[in-house]
């Protein structure tokens, strides 16, 4: 864990620079009230995360920092998260429509009720790593990990994806976009790849997870999957 204050600050700093230009390089102007009130719902939301985890839980938050397709050790992981990665490629899309008004401009009010959306997200997963201290970025199995049934874990088996949804869905309406809900079945269709094989990894590695798997039936959203 050396450097590590320095290295989350590296990262959050990074991931500040890189919303930033994907919603601002396309939109071509910082006259975009819409683009700053995502940017600062999502920077805002994750920087008070990961101080929290930075003050209670420094092994979580390291392993937060291990992320993207080198990082995963299963090759099926590793391909799912190098695709996965153009997901980022809808922020653009939604921008230019914004920009160009290839579809109708979205009220005001859903722009922020989409930032509410994103925010919730993030109150998700800070649920989840609060109950969960080996919810680690990548698809592995810690040791003495144990299986988490409460909290946001009794409700769904993967809470975390479930609030990672809920940030994509609130996307498109902040930034001003419906053609960018048309991306929200790709999204849904990754998460749920990436889940499925995670599940299969886990019921092979974690005891008691496929017990667990068993008593909480629902993977995402309760009542329908």
């Amino acid at each position: 864990m050396k450097n590590l204050p320095l290295r989350a600050a590296f990262g959050t700093i990074v991931g500040y620079f890189f919303f930033f230009a994907i919603i601002f390089i396309p939109a071509w102007t910082l006259d975009y009230w819409q683009g700053w009130a995502f940017l600062v719902t999502l920077s805002l939301s994750t920087t008070l995360v990961t101080i929290y985890m930075a003050r209670y839980d420094t092994k979580l938050l390291e392993s937060r920092l291990r992320m993207g397709p080198r990082a995963e050790k299963i090759l099926a992981q590793k391909i799912i998260t190098a695709f996965g990665s153009l997901i980022f490629v809808g922020f653009v899309i939604m921008v230019f429509d914004h920009r160009f008004g290839w579809s109708p401009a979205v009220p005001a009010t859903l722009s922020i009720f989409g930032d509410v959306l994103a925010a919730l997200g993030i109150l998700v997963y800070f649920l989840v790593i609060k109950e969960n201290r080996y919810a680690a970025a990548t698809v592995d199995v810690a040791e003495g990990q144990t299986v988490v049934s409460t909290g946001p874990y009794a409700i769904v088996r993967h809470p975390m994806y479930a609030g990672a949804i809920l940030v994509f869905v609130g996307a498109p309406l902040a930034l001003g976009s419906w053609w960018g809900l048309l991306f929200i079945p790709l999204v849904i269709a990754v998460f749920a790849w990436r889940l499925l094989s995670e599940e299969k990894f886990l019921r092979e590695n974690l005891a008691g997870y496929a017990d667990y798997a068993q008593s909480v039936r629902y993977r995402l959203l309760p009542y329908i999957w």
